[in-house]
């Protein structure tokens, strides 16, 4: 990030959903707007002009679509947040936008609270998915039944036959990380420090070769 303000590339293709967040975003004093997009080509062309550290990313636009756009974009510019906000809420977007390497995703019904929120959780390398989408993600990836009862052959397995490449203190936390829980609350439950914490998720995202949070979530409960 340039100092402690947060760059930011607004990417709708609708002019006055657009302009409203522009408007509001650079009223935030640690956010800067850098530049505004209104379809993903125009994204990924601006995003490697204008180096933003958070791209909020629509879904649906003519052309090149937001999960298209997000794949292109983090293909050359992986340091780089993406942020979903967008109307559509349903499974298919939801794990088209986290398997091309969204870090969050919001609906569009978000406050501005809640929206400014989610940048700065996702500039710092976290994720950050709205409850909402969260229920829909593990109704998707659990065939629509409770957490505990996935009878998909892969998600049935321990963590120790799906990953045997990761140590079992590296599992643990993949089971927490796969939960939701953060950083801090994984510390919490293992009783060991936020730099330990970060230590083995490093090592998880490398043995596992996954880009970030979001695509290990996707991954250990699939």
């Amino acid at each position: 990030m340039n100092g402690e303000r947060i760059r930011l590339l607004v990417v709708d293709d609708q002019a006055i959903v657009r302009d409203g967040l522009v408007t509001v975003l650079s009223l935030v004093p640690d956010f800067e707007v850098v530049g505004e997009a209104s379809d993903g080509g125009q994204a990924v062309r601006l995003a490697a002009a204008l180096h933003a550290d958070v791209i909020l990313m629509d879904l649906r636009m003519p052309g090149v679509d937001g999960v298209e756009a997000t794949t292109q974009i983090l293909a050359e510019h992986p340091a780089t947040a993406v942020l979903v906000l967008t109307t559509h809420a349903d499974d298919a977007s939801i794990l088209g936008a986290l398997r091309a390497g969204a870090r969050g995703y919001l609906t569009k019904d978000a406050g501005r609270a809640e929206v400014a929120n989610a940048i700065r959780t996702v500039a710092l390398g976290q994720t950050l998915l709205a409850p909402a989408v969260s229920e829909v993600l593990v109704g998707s990836l659990t065939g629509g039944r409770p957490v505990g009862t996935v009878s998909a052959p892969a998600a049935s397995l321990p963590l120790s036959r799906r990953f045997p490449a990761l140590t079992a203190r590296e599992r643990e936390v993949l089971e927490l990380v796969g939960q939701g829980l953060s950083n801090s609350e994984i510390s919490e439950r293992l009783f060991v420090g936020m730099t330990t914490v970060k230590t083995h998720i490093n090592a998880i995202f490398t043995k596992l070769e996954v880009r970030d949070r979001a695509q290990a979530i996707t991954l250990v409960r699939s």
